[in-house]
């Protein structure tokens, strides 16, 4: 016999409509909680920006979205779907293999349609506090406290489910000598929109990762130079070949008081703006656990298979916390599993167990060499994939691994400029 449990989901973007869709499946009694207006998380464009481009103005009117105007997505749409709402058989305006964010919010407001989720979600609402209540006597229960039209609402809920995503509080490259005396413009990738506002100037980019390419490319087609620096080993330092005014740096030394730049590979180049391409924090600033659980920058913790945290496991857990992953099945398999766990159709290990499996998680990371901030970048491989489907009984269906594991093999040997094509010409995709 199964337990139909009251569950609060907080967000309403990928993750929160999939654990929504997943918990319903189960009889649980669910509530979406989103702070937006809309669903879609953050592929819900927002064309403001902050007056703050560093956030460091508390009273400053906070923006949500991190979207790009011209952003597509890195994957194609074959490995954005569910395992029983396919991206690649709806038809929509955008046929490009790398879908835009307007056609995946469509995507997700058809989804969202197709399960009857919409009317489960409190949109413009904002929870304010988490608190689990009698965790020494066994019993998790939690308070959630909401906010919606400046008036607050405290309800009890048997679990919650944390989607909030991981790209709101900023991560900033503070560590550089000499950037708290910087007397020009800084901004981060959070309120980039468009390249316009760096017309002809002379901008260095921190950070490697997709969005710091992106933006760069894009920015490089109006600004006068175009510098990025990354502290990867693997970046590839000099002259971009696609672009005149563009350079990949190693990482900056400092930055001199005329506002001139130092890189470690002994470039130099006198700068108008700072552009940190360097990623979020995560961030749950209403979580209340009495130290059960600890959240810094990057890791939260201890987290079971990066969902459950042992001590109030099922009842408290998160979904989409993987990064460089594929993100969609990992989020429907996640959400799969936390459903089935609060319903008892699946065991979970003793507290114990899950200390001990998450312990020897970090210290095969210290082994490796591994820096803390990656605790939960899982790569492009299948064996999570695999393991998290096994708990549920879930399939992989052999085409859609071969087209994962072929697209893995692509990013390592193509690299990020040839990953596409060779993925498209392999399938016979048009891009």
């Amino acid at each position: 016999m199964t337990t139909s449990l009251k569950v609060a989901v907080i967000g309403a973007g990928v993750a929160g409509l999939t654990a929504a869709r997943e918990l319903q499946r189960e009889s649980h009694q669910v509530v979406i909680f989103e702070k937006s207006h809309r669903l879609g998380g953050i592929w819900a464009y927002d064309p403001r920006v902050e007056s703050d481009p560093l956030e460091t103005d508390p009273t400053r009117d906070v923006v949500h979205g991190s979207m790009y105007k011209s952003l597509r997505t890195n994957f194609p749409r074959h490995l954005m779907s569910f395992t029983d709402f396919k991206f690649k058989e709806k038809i929509y305006d955008d046929h490009n293999i790398n879908p835009g964010h307007e056609e995946v919010l469509k995507f997700l407001e058809d989804f969202a349609t197709q399960f009857e989720l919409t009317e489960l979600i409190r949109f413009s609402t904002v929870v304010t506090r988490v608190e689990v209540i009698d965790v020494d006597l066994g019993i998790n229960s939690f308070v959630v406290e909401s906010k919606t039209n400046e008036v607050s609402l405290v309800e009890m809920f048997d679990a919650v489910v944390v989607c909030n995503g991981h790209n709101t509080q900023l991560l900033l490259a503070t560590d550089i000598p000499g950037i708290e005396t910087w007397s020009k413009e800084q901004m981060h990738s959070h309120n980039y929109r468009d390249p316009e506002p760096f017309r002809d100037q002379i901008v260095v980019v921190i950070g490697s990762g997709p969005s710091a390419i992106d933006i760069s490319r894009e920015i490089a087609m109006v600004a006068k130079e175009v510098h990025m620096s990354s502290r990867s080993p693997r970046f590839k330092v000099g002259k971009s070949d696609k672009f005149e005014n563009m350079w990949q740096h190693s990482k900056i030394l400092k930055i001199e008081s005329d506002d001139t730049m130092l890189f470690q590979d002994g470039f130099s180049v006198k700068t108008d703006i700072i552009h940190h391409c360097t990623g979020y924090k995560l961030h749950f600033p209403f979580l209340e656990t009495n130290g059960i659980i600890s959240v810094q920058d990057k890791r939260i913790g201890p987290l079971y298979k990066h969902v459950f945290l042992p001590q109030l496991a099922p009842n408290l857990s998160f979904i989409g916390i993987p990064e460089l992953s594929f993100t969609f099945t990992i989020i429907e398999c996640q959400s799969r599993w936390i459903a089935q766990a609060l319903s008892k159709k699946v065991s979970l290990p003793s507290e114990d167990e899950m200390l001990l499996d998450v312990q020897q998680y970090y210290q095969e990371m210290i082994e490796k060499g591994a820096p803390e901030h990656r605790t939960h970048y899982i790569g492009f491989q299948i064996s999570y994939i695999d393991w998290m489907f096994g708990q549920t009984g879930m399939v992989l269906e052999k085409h859609s691994k071969d087209m994962f594991e072929y697209f893995s093999y692509c990013l390592i040997n193509a690299g990020v400029d040839g990953y596409m094509n060779a993925f498209s010409q392999k399938y016979g995709i048009q891009s």
